[in-house]
């Protein structure tokens, strides 16, 4: 895990810098990653932009900041700095770039993590900012979008919790969660291993999903440290305990 992230994300969720958070996610999967770079490259995205309408059109049209929707899957999307070379993304890492090149122009926005779809809301107009597709959009085009992308029917109400307002660690935390489905479903588990142990030091991610921690190392073959996780963390945790030991003691049987 990158130095410093446990540090970041325990501090005040007002001081927790989301594109810092971020690169040093990224640098899980690329070491020899240079934050300076597309820091600097945030800074200038930021140059001229003085409300919303100029903040869409720098990052949309001049820039062409767009949602990757061939490779979509891929974990370059979810890492920052690629994001940010490529200009294109996922629409929570394209939602990041929104967001940081609007703080550093001081145009504010909001965090929206709606559920299958990341936005971005302006609290003065009430517009949103869909950043995968380049739009802007209103209350009933976010319903729109939401039907469109979970497949809900009209029996789903659509309301203002589904478009809450997240601070940095949430969204922090979802970027983790999208690299962690990408690699099971790829079975890597080195890559997963750094992945879930980033996530299990942010505040509020369930505890339980140190067992996805645990079958990562031990898919390396490093059954005693899957099995010592695993009962160091229900140490003093009754609940944890009746499903972490178990486990540990099944990792340690294959030892013999």
């Amino acid at each position: 895990m990158p130095d410093g992230f446990a540090e970041l994300v325990r501090r005040p969720e007002s001081e927790v810098d989301l594109a810092v958070g971020a690169l040093m996610i990224a640098s899980g999967a690329d070491p020899a990653l240079d934050p300076s770079a597309p820091l600097a490259s945030l800074d200038e995205f930021a140059e001229g932009v003085h409300d919303l309408v100029s903040l869409c059109r720098r990052l949309f049209v001049e820039l062409g900041f767009r949602g990757e929707r061939r490779e979509n899957h891929s974990p370059i999307n979810s890492l920052l700095h690629r994001v940010v070379e490529r200009r294109r993304g996922i629409p929570i890492t394209l939602s990041v770039v929104t967001l940081e090149v609007a703080r550093r122009a001081s145009v504010p926005l909001e965090a929206i993590g709606m559920p299958a779809h990341f936005l971005v809301r302006d609290p003065r107009s009430g517009l949103y900012v869909d950043s995968f597709g380049a739009t802007v959009l209103d209350d009933a085009g976010c319903e729109a979008l939401y039907r469109d992308v979970s497949g809900a029917g009209p029996e789903v109400k659509f309301g203002a919790d589904l478009l809450p307002v997240v601070g940095p660690r949430e969204i922090l935390a979802r970027i983790l969660l999208n690299l962690a489905r990408i690699y099971r479903m790829n079975a890597d588990p080195v890559n997963l291993e750094w992945v879930m142990r980033m996530r299990m030091v942010i505040p509020g991610v369930p505890p339980t999903e140190a067992l996805q921690l645990a079958r990562a190392i031990a898919s390396q073959g490093r059954l005693r440290e899957a099995a010592v996780e695993l009962e160091a963390r229900a140490e003093g945790d009754e609940e944890l305990a009746e499903t972490f030991l178990p486990a540990a003691r099944t990792l340690r049987s294959q030892l013999n």
